[in-house]
């Protein structure tokens, strides 16, 4: 640009060339797509686990975040002790198309929410899941259905379904998957495992539990049956599952005895 130009307050060639064509275009990377699709379907997210989802470091989660919030796509905020959450908007959910309510994640509902997420991720590191291609039917898409899904009242946490693929040890099997964190009354468990073994829909029913509930999972398929006769599978939460680490039990310290003329 000549002295000319400048002093005449002509333009600068860039800004002669105008906006660009794709100004304004929403550009979503794969990991976009697939970190907003499974933050619908969970109610949401705690950021850890989003980045162990998206398997990237989690000071990236804020960056991608804030992309999807600059697109109105989505929310974040910290809902409760732990990491900060990010939940899908109305726009989130219809560019998604899950068509699911765009509400933030209840305060009563964060810990099951964020047990169910870690799960999730849990099971689909195991050894099997890539080769049987299981893929993931999540408690909002059962809902999604219609009411009780048609399942006697109960829906399950989610559904794990195994293609008919040949050479697949579980072709064609869907297993019902539930998550406990807190003891509930033994005839309510109960209850809902029998459902969900003579719904006649799952091939398997697994029970991922807290320490707090292993317990009254445990009697509740006693009760059912003897042990290693259902199809039953009780296995305990990764780490993952909580927000703070569980703190270790303490030993149990076996009390003295007092002996005759020993003070009390």
């Amino acid at each position: 640009m000549t002295a000319h130009e400048r002093e005449s307050g002509s333009p600068d060639p860039a800004a002669r060339r105008g906006p660009r064509g794709d100004a304004g275009i929403i550009r979503l990377s794969q990991r976009d797509i697939d970190g907003l699709l499974l933050t619908g379907e969970h109610y949401g997210a705690p950021f850890d686990l989003l980045a162990a989802a998206l398997r990237t470091r989690p000071d990236r989660i804020p960056a991608i975040t804030a992309r999807w919030r600059r697109y109105g796509y989505a929310a974040i905020g910290r809902l409760g002790p732990g990491p900060v959450w990010c939940w899908l908007t109305r726009d989130g959910m219809s560019a998604t198309g899950l068509g699911f309510p765009a509400v933030k994640p209840s305060l009563g509902r964060l810990a099951h929410i964020r047990a169910v997420l870690a799960a999730r991720l849990w099971l689909e590191a195991s050894p099997g899941w890539a080769a049987g291609q299981a893929w993931w039917h999540s408690e909002r898409r059962l809902r999604a259905r219609g009411p009780a899904a048609g399942r006697n009242g109960h829906v399950a946490d989610a559904e794990i379904h195994w293609p008919s693929i040949t050479g697949s040890r579980f072709a064609g099997q869907i297993w019902a998957v539930e998550v406990e964190l807190t003891a509930k009354p033994i005839a309510r468990t109960t209850r809902i495992m029998a459902d969900l073994l003579t719904s006649g829909q799952y091939a398997q029913v697994i029970y991922l539990t807290a320490p707090a509930a292993r317990s009254m999972v445990t009697r509740a398929a006693a009760a059912l049956g003897q042990a290693g006769q259902l199809p039953v599978a009780i296995r305990d939460l990764p780490e993952a599952a909580f927000a703070e680490p569980l703190a270790p039990r303490p030993p149990l310290v076996p009390r003295p005895r007092l002996t005759p003329g020993q003070p009390g």
